[in-house]
């Protein structure tokens, strides 16, 4: 596919075929990853599926992506969907929303968060 229908691709699919997410859809799913938090680190992607950019975000952070479940778990929320457990993450772990954008969970708390152009897997290595 060009780079230009995966930018502009009215596709709404939710995640990549060849990505093992965890998808994120209930607001009671915070404290299960809050509580896996103490074992291992969390991240969660939150994606607009209406934007372009978040959706060049999402293939970007999945091409470089390459951690075991041992050591972090990866949770997808499709904060079109599901704004509500979007406006909990914001409450629950005092950030700010934004659209993409991921956030990292550790020992319970909201440790490190990015947002558009700054979405790397890369920096996640710091968090393992």
């Amino acid at each position: 596919m060009s780079l230009f229908k995966r930018l502009f691709s009215s596709n709404g699919s939710s995640n990549s075929v060849n990505f093992d997410w965890i998808s994120l859809t209930d607001i009671e799913q915070l404290e299960e990853i809050i509580v896996q938090s103490y074992e291992q680190t969390i991240v969660i992607f939150k994606h607009s599926t209406r934007c372009s950019i978040s959706r060049f975000a999402l293939n970007n952070f999945e091409k470089d992506y390459n951690y075991s479940k041992e050591s972090m778990l990866a949770y997808y929320l499709d904060l079109i969907i599901f704004r509500d457990v979007s406006n909990e993450i914001a409450r629950k772990f005092q950030i700010e929303h934004q659209s993409p954008q991921i956030i990292v969970i550790k020992k319970g708390k909201a440790i490190f968060s990015t947002s558009h152009e700054n979405i790397e897997a890369g920096i996640l290595e710091r968090f393992v």
